[in-house]
């Protein structure tokens, strides 16, 4: 493999790597990747998550500026979640990982 020399720690790397690769995060994240959407169309995306769970990760994605919640004036208020644009770098990077798991990543028996 060629290309820039990676040395064998990185600590902003290692804090990337830490927020995206919390339990539900790329899940969320990639559930965002086609645009915003409310919380319950983002917990039915993400199966098995709680509600409790997917409120505390979106919340630490706003507070990485990675996700943005946008409150809709309407009648009831209606609350979108959408990527912000240091969100919206991530999904190259999601792609490539999407494309190395289908080559790479078996799933369980009862998953597939």
């Amino acid at each position: 493999m060629s290309g820039p020399e990676i040395s064998s720690y990185c600590p902003r790397f290692q804090r990337a790597v830490e927020v995206i690769g919390r339990r539900w995060t790329g899940a969320i994240v990639r559930a965002l990747m086609t645009g915003s959407r409310r919380f319950s169309e983002i917990a039915d995306t993400v199966p098995g998550i709680s509600d409790r769970l997917l409120s505390e990760r979106l919340k630490e994605l706003e507070a990485e500026d990675i996700v943005e919640r946008r409150v809709v004036p309407s009648t009831p208020v209606r609350v979108d979640y959408g990527l912000t644009a240091k969100g919206r770098e991530l999904v190259p990077v999601f792609q490539a990982l999407g494309a190395w798991s289908e080559r790479w990543v078996a799933l369980p028996a009862a998953a597939e």
